[in-house]
C-alpha cells in the first residue's frame, strides 16, 4: 500500500470537492505522486541475458514529496555530509512553533519558515558567540518538517550541531562542556524575542496574508494582541542527548532529512474510503498506535506539508556556511588534529542511476531477481503517455 494509491482512489474526488481552496504546488505533487513509477513518465523494458526474465522499469517523478523518490537523496546527501564530520561531540535541538504561530504560518508558508529558519539560526549563533556560555563560531544544519506523526500541522526544525566551535581570531577551537551544548531556557526566550520581532516587521512590510479563521488578523490591533498572548508562553526549545560520537550522527540524522510526511510502510488499510496508518502518540510515552482517517482527511492532511516552489529544507550556517566552508573546516579539521579532507574525485561522465545506486547503497539493480546470474540489459524504451503530460519540479 501507497500514498500513491490513496490518490489513485480518491484523489479525483478530493480535487472535485477542494480544487479550488489548493494551490499549484499542491495539485502538482498530486500529480508527480500518482504518476510515479506508471507507464505515464515512461521508461524502459529490462531482459535477463541468461534466463529471458523481463521486467518493465518506469521512471521515477523526482519530487521531494514523494514516498517513494527520496532513498537515493537520502544517500547522496548523506555520501557528501561524510567526510565535513568533525572529530567531535554534536547536538541535536529542535525548535518548535507555537500553535498560534503554526496557523498563521500555514497561511504564509514561504515567509513564516524562513523566519524559523533565520530566527532559529540567529539564537543558536548568538548564544554561541557569547564568551559567558561558549565564545565561539559553531557550525550546523538544520532541516524544516512540518507535520507530526498524525500528519497534523506542527513545523518545527531540527538543527545538528557541532559540540564547539572556531575562536573568534580562528586560532583555537573551543570545545562546549561534557554532555552539554547551550541552555535551553535562555535560547528559548532568545528564540522567541527574535521571531517575533521578524513576524511584527513582516506583518508591517505587508508581506503577511490573512484569509478564513483568521482574517480579523489583518487588523493591526488585533495581530498585536495575538502577539502579546504568544509573549506570554514558553516556546519549545528541545535539546536531545548528544551523540555518541561522529560515526552516529549520519545514521540518525539520515532519518530526518529527506523524510516526507508520511511513508508508506506505515499504512497499513485503505479500504472503503478510508485509510488506516501507524503513528507515535508522543502524548502517551511515543506509543505506536493506529489511526483511521477518511480519505479525503488523510489527504488534506497530507497536502498540509508540500512546501512553496524553491523553497529549500535544509541549510547550513555558521562554519558549515556554503560561502567559506572549505576553508572553515579544513581549519577545524587542523586544529582537532585530524587529517586532511580527501581530494574530492575529478569529474566524471554522467552516471547510470543504477550504476549510482549501486556505489551508494551497496544493492545492484542489474542483477537478475529471478536467476541471480545474470545481467539486467534495456532491450526497449517506453515513451511518455501522450495523453498526461506532467510538469515536476523537485526543488530541493
Amino acid at each position: 500500500m501507497e500514498v500513491a494509491d490513496v490518490l489513485h482512489r480518491y484523489g479525483t474526488d478530493y480535487r472535485l470537492h477542494n480544487g479550488a481552496s489548493m494551490s499549484m504546488a499542491q495539485h502538482r505533487v498530486m500529480r508527480a505522486i500518482e504518476a510515479c513509477r506508471t507507464a505515464v513518465l515512461g521508461g524502459h523494458i529490462e531482459q535477463c541475458n541468461q534466463c529471458g526474465h523481463q521486467r518493465n522499469a518506469y521512471n521515477s517523478c523526482g519530487c521531494r514529496h514523494c514516498p517513494k523518490c527520496q532513498s537515493l537523496a537520502r544517500f547522496q546527501w548523506l555520501q557528501d555530509r561524510q567526510s565535513e564530520l568533525l572529530n567531535t561531540a554534536y547536538f541535536h535541538v529542535v525548535f518548535t512553533l507555537p500553535e498560534q504561530i503554526a496557523a498563521i504560518a500555514y497561511q504564509n508558508k514561504r515567509e513564516l519558515y524562513g523566519i524559523l529558519f533565520r530566527a532559529a539560526a540567529e539564537t543558536l549563533r548568538t548564544i554561541a558567540a557569547d564568551p559567558k556560555h561558549l565564545g565561539a563560531e559553531i557550525g550546523f544544519f538544520a532541516v524544516l518538517h512540518t507535520w507530526g506523526s498524525n500528519l497534523l500541522h506542527h513545523p518545527h526544525l531540527h538543527c545538528v550541531v557541532a559540540g564547539g566551535g572556531l575562536s573568534p581570531d580562528g586560532s583555537r577551537w573551543i570545545s562546549c562542556r561534557a554532555g552539554f551544548f547551550l541552555p535551553v531556557r535562555i535560547l528559548s526566550r532568545l528564540f522567541r524575542r527574535l521571531f517575533l520581532k521578524y513576524l511584527l516587521k513582516a506583518f508591517d512590510a505587508g508581506k503577511l496574508e490573512f484569509f478564513s479563521w483568521l482574517e480579523s488578523l489583518g487588523d493591526p490591533c488585533t495581530f498585536s494582541g495575538c502577539l502579546a498572548a504568544t509573549r506570554e508562553v514558553e516556546w519549545v526549545v528541545y535539546a536531545k542527548r548528544p551523540f555518541a560520537g561522529p560515526e552516529q550522527v549520519l545514521d540518525y540524522v539520515g532519518r530526518y532529512t529527506h523524510r516526507v510526511a508520511i511513508s508508506n510502510n506505515r499504512l497499513l488499510n485503505i479500504e472503503e474510503g478510508k485509510v488506516t496508518f501507524r503513528y507515535k502518540d508522543y502524548r502517551h510515552d511515543a506509543k505506536h498506535k493506529t489511526m483511521t482517517l477518511e480519505a479525503e482527511e488523510f489527504v488534506r492532511r497530507f497536502l498540509l506539508h508540500v512546501l512553496p516552489d524553491g523553497f529549500q529544507r535544509i541549510r547550513y550556517y555558521g562554519f558549515l556556511g556554503n560561502r567559506y566552508r572549505e576553508q572553515k573546516l579544513a581549519r577545524c579539521r587542523e586544529l582537532l588534529g585530524m587529517p586532511p579532507r580527501p581530494k574530492p574525485p575529478t569529474v566524471e561522465a554522467a552516471k547510470d542511476y543504477r550504476e549510482r545506486y549501486e556505489e551508494l547503497t551497496g544493492s545492484s539493480l542489474w542483477q537478475c531477481p529471478v536467476c541471480h546470474q545474470g545481467r539486467m540489459l534495456v532491450i526497449q524504451i517506453l515513451p511518455r503517455s501522450p495523453h498526461r503530460q506532467i510538469a515536476i519540479k523537485d526543488s530541493s
